[in-house]
């Protein structure tokens, strides 16, 4: 495989957690693909048609607020008096076909792949979930007796005790 021009974490630093999506702002994707955020933002406003609302959206002020107190580096974005577009991973790829340039290609190329990881560890994370779930299961059929007698002494009402000694 070729040397990553960008390292992964970087890029994976930059995807946020946005309605429910794994999005990147405008200016993350500007500043990777070395333009300016607002001729990234005009090419795609020439090409509006190709970013339906489940490629891009703009952030609400709540939701920008939200990324600028969870991202260091997104504190410039606090002075800025607009709300930054938000790119699913669809958007990002047709990116590629706006900005046509090499290094925006390249840049793609590593966000789809990082994208890509991702996808895989929330697989696999699942599959564990799973079978610790199964464990657990196996676990508490061994111990159902155990489980059982302690549930008996929690529910139980205490019997009188004899009491020893003079009365």
């Amino acid at each position: 495989m070729k040397n990553t021009l960008i390292p992964q974490e970087i890029i994976e630093n930059k995807i946020f957690l946005i309605r429910g999506k794994k999005v990147m702002l405008d200016m993350d994707l500007a500043l990777l693909y070395q333009v300016k955020t607002m001729a990234l933002n005009q090419a795609v406003k020439r090409n509006a048609k190709r970013f339906p609302d489940d490629f891009m959206f703009r952030l609400t002020l709540t939701e920008k607020e939200y990324v600028i107190t969870n991202c260091d580096s997104l504190k410039q974005l606090k002075y800025s008096p607009h709300k930054p577009y938000a790119f699913t991973e669809q958007g990002i790829a047709m990116l590629s076909s706006v900005l046509k340039s090499d290094k925006a290609i390249e840049v793609n190329i590593q966000i789809m792949r990082t994208f890509i990881k991702i996808r895989e560890m929330i697989i696999s994370n699942k599959e564990l979930r799973l079978k610790i779930e199964e464990m657990e299961k196996k676990y508490d059929k061994k111990f159902a007796v155990v489980f059982q007698a302690i549930a008996k002494l929690i529910t139980e009402p205490k019997e009188k005790v004899m009491k020893i000694g003079f009365k």
